[in-house]
């Protein structure tokens, strides 16, 4: 019996683990493509703020200030975009009598400084919440909503009681639960190394939840925003018939906009 060489061992160690680090950096640059996410005009109306986040990373806001409104909504974007594409739906809420806080990733937009990674981003969410709070805008008033990777940092935020509702539209139970369920074969929770874990952290979330999902979503299947609505006590799920990753509000329309309305007022 031949005895395999220690020297072999070593280079087939070093090579597992730089095709490892190789693909968790891969990962991380397909999570969060900031870079090719150009941030726009400030939008007419808007309030742009710069803040310190706690590690010292400047992330910027657009806040649409509604006077005399009792709650604002605090709004977490999906990974390819940046918060003016969502100038409509703030307008949108305004209406409604809500004011609204578009938050900014660092990395993205307005937020150049710094790279995206799970923990940045909780730490983006704190900065702008522990802005308004300084001014009196207490978790009692806060409505916390994510979209697809927003849901994460929307979920964590309200695990850590940062707000009274939460809205995740189209959520995922955790990003590797999504790569394993495109490529079943990959070790997802070693490749990938920002997890967003929603589901590990479901019954820790104590506020009224409505979870907003289509069930043709190509890109979060729709058993992912089941599950969730399952395991979070007190959520409530709305199926958008026929509703894709990206055209929920086509679909949904001002119903849809109606029912987070009521929803966050506890009607």
């Amino acid at each position: 019996m031949r005895l395999v060489r220690p020297s072999f061992l070593i280079a087939a160690a070093a090579l597992f683990v730089a095709v490892v680090v190789g693909a968790r950096v891969a990962a991380r640059h397909f999570l969060f493509p900031g870079g090719d996410c150009a941030p726009g005009p400030c939008p007419s109306g808007f309030v742009e703020h710069e803040l310190t986040a706690s590690d010292g990373v400047k992330v910027h806001a657009l806040e649409l200030p509604a006077p005399g409104a009792d709650k604002t909504v605090v709004y977490f974007h999906n990974n390819r975009e940046t918060i003016d594409v969502r100038a409509d739906l703030a307008r949108n809420l305004r209406k409604r009598g809500f004011g609204v806080l578009l938050v900014e990733y660092r990395g993205y937009g307005r937020s150049a400084d710094g790279s995206a990674c799970e923990e940045g981003l909780y730490l983006d969410a704190e900065a702008a919440l522990d802005m308004l709070e300084a001014r009196g805008e207490t978790s009692e008033r806060i409505v916390l909503w994510g979209t697809s990777l927003g849901t994460g940092v929307a979920a964590e935020m309200a695990r850590r009681g940062r707000g009274a509702h939460l809205v995740l539209m189209t959520p995922y139970t955790s990003i590797p639960d999504l790569v394993t369920e495109a490529v079943p074969v990959l070790p997802a929770s070693l490749l990938v190394p920002d997890h967003f874990d929603t589901l590990a952290k479901a019954r820790q979330i104590h506020v009224p939840t409505l979870v907003i999902h289509g069930n043709a979503d190509e890109i979060v299947p729709f058993w992912m925003g089941a599950r969730l609505s399952d395991e979070i006590p007190n959520a409530h799920l709305v199926l958008i018939e026929g509703g894709n990753h990206g055209d929920l509000f086509a679909r949904g329309g001002d119903d849809l906009l109606a029912r987070v309305q009521a929803f966050a007022r506890g009607q």
